[in-house]
């Protein structure tokens, strides 16, 4: 008879600094730190999985947030965060060192409708969102991608036409977190006028915005993303943000969400090793821990060496957002690298755990599938290797 193993602390944190990289961290990073960590492994952790089961939004875990004081990114005022770029990347580690779908939802409500607003609005827009968004009292979306246009979203088609004062969009967006259910959705079209990119703030309840859930995910199943249809929707022009004026604008948007995807990344991959390492230690086999045997401390080390590497490249793109010198190109490379490092991470992990890490309550496969978002978002490993790839070169291999 072998021991059972209690899975009732894996994914509980454990120590994984081994180059002293919290040395680094201010007093108010470190704090950020410690609060969300805390949050994650007393009450993230020992309540998600039968959420992400049932394919249900853990509104509980979402209410929390705000009280936590981590919404609202690095915006300063408003009553928002005002985290430097190293706390944000903690936060973002944390969240999904706990649960990926909670990570995502925070993510979409402030590192892209909340930053969308205070990038390219005005001061009045500001005023009148960002306050109820800080107390997630109203939820934002962004709403780009499309059903045809995804890693060539700057092709997208969906239109904005001027009728006197007023703005009408048609077009359809798909894979739009939080589309149903948020209060404010930025909504980027092409204007029929001048051919540029635009972006436009649609509230609830507006006539012609229609948004379905995408069914059928395995991954990030405990956050929703919709397929939206956009019918002559009115949009006043007060809800136009001014300083969206090409999808350049969009862009610098998106590359902060590339550093974003390597943080994630590094929460989940530390999620998977920590849980092999517990179980490993729990776990016996012909009378012994699996941690006694030399191909599990070898498989543990490799697994710890990679993530090791994952936290650098994640406290130098913190560094080069605080000096404002963090390139798109760098973030990419950022992500390209931690998501292919996580996924192998939690591959092994799974394995290590035998039967078990196809258990909910073992944490591993969780993490694992919900990876493969991740590895999607802002593009997979392959575009980000593209992007990278025209940057050292100085030839493009895409149109």
């Amino acid at each position: 008879m072998t021991q059972p193993t209690s899975a009732t602390h894996l994914g509980e944190s454990l120590g994984t600094d081994f180059f002293s990289v919290r040395e680094q961290f201010t007093d108010e990073e470190w704090s950020h730190f410690i609060t969300v960590r805390r949050f994650v492994d007393e009450e993230v952790v020992p309540v998600v999985g039968p959420y992400w089961e049932r394919a249900e939004i853990c509104w509980p875990l979402v209410k929390r947030l705000p009280e936590l004081g981590i919404v609202g990114e690095d915006i300063k005022g408003y009553g928002c965060a005002g985290m430097s770029p190293m706390a944000c990347g903690l936060v973002t580690m944390e969240l999904h060192r706990g649960d990926g779908s909670l990570g995502v939802f925070l993510g979409v409500h402030a590192g892209l409708a909340m930053e969308s607003i205070a990038m390219c609005g005005s001061d009045e827009q500001k005023a009148r969102w960002l306050p109820d968004m800080a107390r997630m009292d109203r939820l934002g979306a962004f709403a780009l991608t499309e059903p045809e246009h995804g890693s060539d979203s700057v092709a997208l088609e969906t239109s904005a036409r001027q009728v006197g004062d007023d703005w009408v969009l048609n077009g359809r967006k798909r894979w739009i977190g939080l589309g149903s259910v948020a209060d404010l959705i930025v909504v980027w079209a092409r204007n029929a006028g001048n051919g540029q990119v635009n972006a436009f703030v649609v509230e609830k309840g507006t006539p012609g915005y229609q948004a379905r859930v995408i069914e059928g995910k395995v991954s990030l199943r405990s956050v929703w993303q919709a397929e939206i249809t956009l019918e002559n929707v009115r949009v006043p022009a007060e809800n136009r943000l001014p300083g969206a004026r090409s999808f350049k604008d969009t862009s610098a948007i998106l590359a902060t969400t590339r550093s974003t995807c390597a943080w994630a990344a590094l929460g989940h991959a530390t999620a998977a090793y920590d849980a092999a390492l517990r179980y490993a230690q729990e776990r016996r086999q012909f009378g012994e821990p699996l941690a006694s045997f030399q191909i599990i401390q070898q498989r543990l080390v490799s697994m710890l060496a990679d993530l090791t590497a994952m936290q650098l490249y994640c406290v130098q793109i913190g560094r080069l957002g605080e000096a404002g010198r963090l390139t798109p190109t760098v973030a990419g490379l950022a992500k390209m690298h931690n998501t292919r490092k996580a996924r192998a991470i939690a591959a092994e992990a799974r394995d290590m755990l035998g039967g078990n890490g196809i258990l909910l309550d073992y944490q591993v496969m969780r993490h694992m599938v919900d990876l493969e978002a991740i590895h999607t978002f802002e593009g997979t490993e392959t575009m980000q290797t593209l992007i990278v790839g025209r940057s050292i070169t100085g030839i493009g291999a895409f149109t």
